[in-house]
């Protein structure tokens, strides 16, 4: 369990990126932080593994509060996944993938053997392990990087908007990819991003925040869905534009292309 308290962060010239941010991230479940630039989705994430230091406020870990754990230990027991892979573009792909089990300290040979189940586990084919990044297209680049978050088997996986800079067709590939994996290996996980199609897809839990970090609502995405909290969370779903907007079928909550959506609760449908 992940659960941050009252956790703010204020830049020193004076900007406030999150403002007493409180929630909580169930083990192994999908939590997917959405909202647009300026919401302090990416600031929220990063304080999670300290490459950001909250301002105030406390961040847990299973009960332990991570100010008190050494910032390096603490990353690399967490995997990391961002936009554009962060890949070290002169070393292999199976290097790459490799990089913080050998950090930590596993031999050279483990470590690979480990690169290679997670390469197979990704999609990606056997043969391109010895290719560079700048040998590969988008949407493997950024298995690459799921590959590499996974690499030393940590609980948590924290992704930063990891699908953004790849074509809708990929994207859905990449989507399809992680919730296959996720089935497998039920990791903690915590998704940042922008579109709402895909945090309607990945999350079971979803957070909308408005900005500087302040939450519009929470919940799954039928109960988003099916009872937006407000004008803004209505809005931003697009609830009064085209195919998401909502309509009730004998209790049940259906889309315009009669999907379901959600269900009525009898003092919602009262």
């Amino acid at each position: 369990m992940i659960e941050l308290t009252g956790v703010t962060k204020t830049y020193p010239d004076g900007t406030v990126a999150v403002d007493d941010f409180s929630a909580q991230f169930p083990p192994h479940k999908t939590t997917v932080l959405l909202g647009s630039s300026g919401s302090g989705k990416t600031t929220i994430l990063r304080m999670v593994n300290r490459m950001v230091d909250a301002t105030s406020g406390t961040i847990t870990i299973d009960g332990d509060d991570i100010a008190d754990r050494d910032p390096v230990k603490l990353r690399r027991s967490i995997g990391y996944v961002m936009q554009n892979g962060g890949l070290l573009p002169h070393r292999s792909v199976l290097d790459n993938i490799a990089t913080v089990p050998l950090l930590n300290g596993v031999s050279k040979a483990s470590a690979h053997a480990r690169a290679r189940e997670l390469m197979d586990l990704v999609g990606l084919d056997a043969k391109m392990a010895k290719r560079y990044p700048a040998q590969l297209s988008g949407g493997q680049q950024q298995r690459v990087g799921v590959a590499r978050g996974l690499a030393a088997d940590p609980n948590i996986l924290l992704m930063d908007e990891p699908f953004g800079a790849v074509d809708p067709l990929v994207r859905a590939e990449l989507q399809d990819e992680l919730l296959r994996i996720q089935h497998t290996l039920a990791k903690t996980i915590v998704f940042v991003t922008h579109d709402v199609e895909e945090a309607l897809r990945l999350g079971d839990q979803i957070i909308l925040l408005a900005e500087g970090g302040h939450i519009a609502q929470r919940g799954t995405g039928p109960e988003l869905l099916g009872a937006p909290a407000s004008p803004f969370v209505a809005d931003f779903l697009g609830l009064d534009r085209g195919s998401r907007a909502l309509f009730d079928h004998d209790g049940v909550l259906v889309d315009a292309f009669g999907r379901a959506a959600g269900v009525l609760t009898q003092d919602a449908s009262a």
